[in-house]
């Protein structure tokens, strides 16, 4: 409910009770005073998924399996999708066979290098003989190393077609189905990940000095909790349309479970922009009848009084008060026993 003064509720009502100490109060009193409070500006922002994109085919094939579909929840390093490996087989066959022939060149050039290196140490051999028998085995040795990285690549090659998944994350797209054929580059399956996320908020261009210099920033989920982020990330350039800029709140790694925050939703966000006193009253001692918000003090002279106050934000600690109240006054924590024992006051003094 949000207070407002009225003519007739402008003034505070007083209403005198015997002269007695707070001490002997049947309920619990609090001073009022100041607190330094954060000055925040709440605005809308919308969440993003650090970790999403859409996994492609690296190699050639016709799909044979999808294991998971768009909502399921899949752990990193899982097989997605399988691809037809019939190709890629014969490839690492192949390759496999040219480097065994080749690691036979190699042995053959390198004994042949061996008996003509011991034969020229006793000159026995010219020098063009020896040359040939060392480009023979550095060639030999360049062609194994070449059978080698084919046999790496065909193996790949044959990796790429079981589709893994890069991180744990929430299926978001099936882009093929069984028996489609597919080349290095097509679309597979889209993902995100829930456990990093960030949200993007505009900031009017007053408002960043203030917010470069603090640089904290909070998401108010609907339950009233609040999620800190862990950095701001500035863009450097201002919409020129809305002079603002847009502000990136870096959010800490959550549990999906407990916060309830998805790719695309709409958030309220709340940025620290300085500090200030203000004068706070607990939550518990606020009375609110209609448009009136009031609290019962026990003034200075020993009297319990009804007071209506006007109040500003309310906070984990209170309420911040406009006007009504000073520091140092003493308010009663349980107004309806206050209330209450302020009747039987009145009425024992009459």
């Amino acid at each position: 409910m949000k207070p407002f003064w009225t003519k007739t509720a402008a003034a505070t009502l007083l209403l005198a009770a015997p002269m007695l100490g707070a001490a002997d109060l049947p309920f619990r009193t609090a001073t009022v005073e100041r607190q330094t409070l954060t000055q925040e500006r709440v605005m809308d922002g919308r969440v993003e998924a650090v970790q999403q994109s859409t996994i492609s085919a690296q190699t050639s094939g016709r799909v044979l399996e999808v294991f998971y579909d768009v909502d399921d929840f899949v752990e990193q390093g899982a097989v997605v999708l399988r691809l037809s490996d019939t190709e890629q087989q014969a490839r690492v066959r192949q390759a496999e066979g040219s480097l065994r022939e080749a690691r036979a060149r190699f042995d053959e050039a390198n004994a042949e290098f061996e008996r003509i290196e011991s034969v020229f140490e006793q000159q026995l051999v010219s020098r063009s003989d020896f040359d040939r028998a060392r480009a023979s085995l550095d060639s030999a040795r360049a062609r194994l190393a070449s059978a080698q990285a084919g046999v790496a690549e065909a193996r790949e090659q044959l990796g790429y077609t079981e589709v893994i998944a890069p991180y744990p994350g929430i299926v978001t797209e099936r882009h093929v189905e069984v028996g489609e054929a597919v080349n290095p580059g097509s679309p597979l399956i889209s993902g995100t990940s829930l456990d990093r996320l960030r949200v993007e908020i505009s900031v009017p261009q007053r408002l960043i000095p203030s917010l470069r210099q603090h640089r904290e920033a909070e998401v108010i989920l609907d339950s009233g909790d609040r999620i800190g982020a862990e950095s701001l990330t500035f863009f450097p350039y201002a919409d020129p349309a809305t002079n603002t800029f847009r502000v990136r709140l870096n959010l800490p790694e959550l549990k999906q479970e407990a916060p309830g925050l998805f790719p695309g939703m709409f958030v309220k966000t709340a940025v620290k922009l300085g500090e200030d006193q203000r004068l706070v009253v607990p939550s518990e001692a606020v009375v609110f009848r209609s448009e009136v918000v009031a609290v019962y003090v026990i003034r200075p002279e020993q009297e319990i009084s009804f007071r209506q106050i006007r109040v500003g934000r309310e906070l984990p600690e209170g309420f911040e008060v406009l006007a009504g109240l000073r520091p140092g006054e003493i308010v009663a924590l349980d107004p309806v026993h206050a209330g209450i024992y302020l009747k039987e006051s009145q009425r024992v003094s009459q």
